[in-house]
């Protein structure tokens, strides 16, 4: 079986590569080339694959090591369509959107296999370092993506998009591992980047530098409409945050909402964090549609242990109702619903409850 392994240059593809070589599969590495001259693309690179000439380098020398070609496929013109602008968009408007979400099912998972088959680079499965499981269950003839062994590495959250057609064609050699077990491995059997960091999350840095954009300043009230100082812009803020406001009060003041109209950020305490529910539009279910209310968890934030709720399917999204209130609630981001280990599916959180 011939297998196109999507590397980053960093050591859980590297191992994954590694693995399914050992296993006598003909393995193939490539890389995502997304650098589009966006701030955005260059921090996810540090996800996807980076267009460092380091990170190519590493890349390539594991592709050396296993005897194995390796490819820089350019995806950049799409990731700038379909993530980027995408992302652009919704901060622009307040929302507070997961640009790896959007990424996964639509590039890395979407056009760069395609691209790769386009190039007359032939395989028949396509595997990734992710830490999480695609096992197929022969009594559903259905494929079942689940949380990884490790559960303070699954990524799984970010996968919820992914669907029958696809995981049908993907391998995740990483999910019964653990971080550790895959370092040692990777120390065990001379890989290159066997003692490499780990890559950082997303981005940390300013939201007017990574839109490029002009921050617009307005009032930062409470519920009732009092201003109590100013903002550097809706844009900069994620429903939830504490860090940054400036703000003498009496107790800790969070953001709560944004009044968009009126370029005003709404903050309270941190009761009035917490809501009762969400409405999720943009739903994709992994297994079987469901047809009436059930009892499911939830995260809605992906370093979240997953909450108990009751899931009400909709016409056009569902509704989902917390056991418990849950605290920072934010439209934009993913909500991805669980049975236990397994994925049924997610969506993009519209509005809370």
């Amino acid at each position: 079986m011939n297998i196109l392994v999507a590397l980053s240059g960093g050591v859980d593809s590297a191992v994954c590569a590694h693995i399914l070589k050992s296993q006598g599969f003909n393995i193939t590495g490539a890389m995502m080339k997304i650098y589009n001259g966006s701030i955005i693309s260059s921090a996810l690179n540090s996800c996807y694959g980076s267009d460092k000439a380091a990170e190519i380098n590493d890349a390539k020398k594991i592709c050396a090591q296993l005897e194995c070609d390796f490819h820089l496929i350019d995806v950049s013109q799409e990731f700038n369509k379909l993530v980027f602008e995408n992302f652009k968009s919704q901060y622009l408007n307040a929302k507070t959107p997961n640009p790896c979400v959007l990424c996964n099912p639509l590039i890395k998972f979407g056009v760069f296999p395609k691209k790769a088959l386009e190039l007359g680079i032939k395989f028949d499965k396509f595997a990734t370092g992710h830490y999480v499981r695609n096992i197929f269950d022969h009594d559903s003839g259905k494929y079942k993506l689940m949380r990884a062994k490790n559960h303070k590495k699954d990524q799984s959250y970010f996968l919820y998009a992914l669907t029958q057609e696809k995981l049908s064609k993907i391998l995740f050699p990483l999910g019964d591992m653990l971080k550790e077990d895959v370092r040692q491995y990777a120390l065990e059997n001379n890989i290159p980047v066997a003692n490499k960091r780990d890559s950082q999350d997303f981005y940390d840095g300013s939201y007017s530098d990574l839109l490029n954009v002009d921050a617009k300043c307005g009032d930062i009230v409470d519920k009732f409409g009092n201003v109590l100082g100013r903002h550097k812009g809706l844009h900069n803020y994620t429903i939830g945050q504490r860090k940054g406001l400036l703000i003498a009060y009496s107790e800790p003041l969070y953001v709560i909402g944004f009044d968009t109209k009126n370029n005003r950020l709404i903050v309270s305490t941190k009761n009035d964090t917490y809501a009762q529910g969400l409405y999720a539009k943009n739903i994709n279910w992994i297994l079987d549609v469901p047809q009436k209310p059930f009892e499911a968890q939830i995260k809605i934030r992906s370093a979240q242990q997953p909450a108990e709720c009751i899931i009400h399917p909709m016409q056009d999204c569902v509704k989902v109702l917390f056991k418990t209130p849950q605290s920072a609630v934010a439209p934009g981001q993913a909500a991805v619903f669980y049975n236990e280990d397994t994925v049924l599916g997610g969506g993009t959180i519209d509005s809370q409850i």
